[in-house]
């Protein structure tokens, strides 16, 4: 399960260089972008797009984009935000402030508020979805007891 990278958390160690990350030179791990796209199940293109949206920021070797445990840290917090239904300008938001040196308590409370707003959001689509389910499970049972009702037309001929 994917978690929130907080200030203090051993997690957050991939944000503590600052905003390029590790030097290949400390022993980093960078990835290229199919690597990247393979590991998380996306396509080239949805890292080219959040990198577009300054989400993500990969190194660059001639044209040739290298992912840090930053970038991966970055891609986990956005599919986890688009999982749960933010859009990419609330996750960037929420990402962005992310400082390694503070208290992030403004992070944390854009993040609250954000995810408080969301779930009553998801539950209010939870109901309508279970209002629906249940009419068209009645909308079956109909059918299928109309159908079991009705008598066979005799063939005459």
């Amino acid at each position: 399960m994917m978690k929130l990278v907080l200030a203090g958390d051993p997690a957050a160690n991939a944000f503590e260089n600052g905003s390029t990350g590790a030097s290949s030179e400390q022993g980093e791990d960078l990835a290229r972008i199919g690597d990247m796209a393979k590991e998380f199940g996306v396509t080239l293109r949805t890292l080219r797009f959040y990198e577009d949206k300054g989400l993500l920021n990969p190194k660059r070797e001639g044209t040739t984009r290298l992912y840090t445990r930053r970038d991966r840290a970055r891609l986990r917090l956005i599919l986890l935000g688009r999982k749960v239904g933010f859009t990419l300008r609330d996750v960037k938001q929420m990402i962005d402030l992310y400082d390694p040196k503070g208290s992030n308590a403004k992070q944390l409370k854009v993040v609250l508020d954000k995810s408080e707003k969301q779930m009553g959001r998801l539950i209010k689509q939870r109901q309508a979805l279970d209002e629906a389910v249940e009419d068209l499970a009645r909308v079956i049972d109909t059918a299928r007891n109309t159908l079991a009702n009705r008598q066979p037309v005799a063939a005459n001929g």
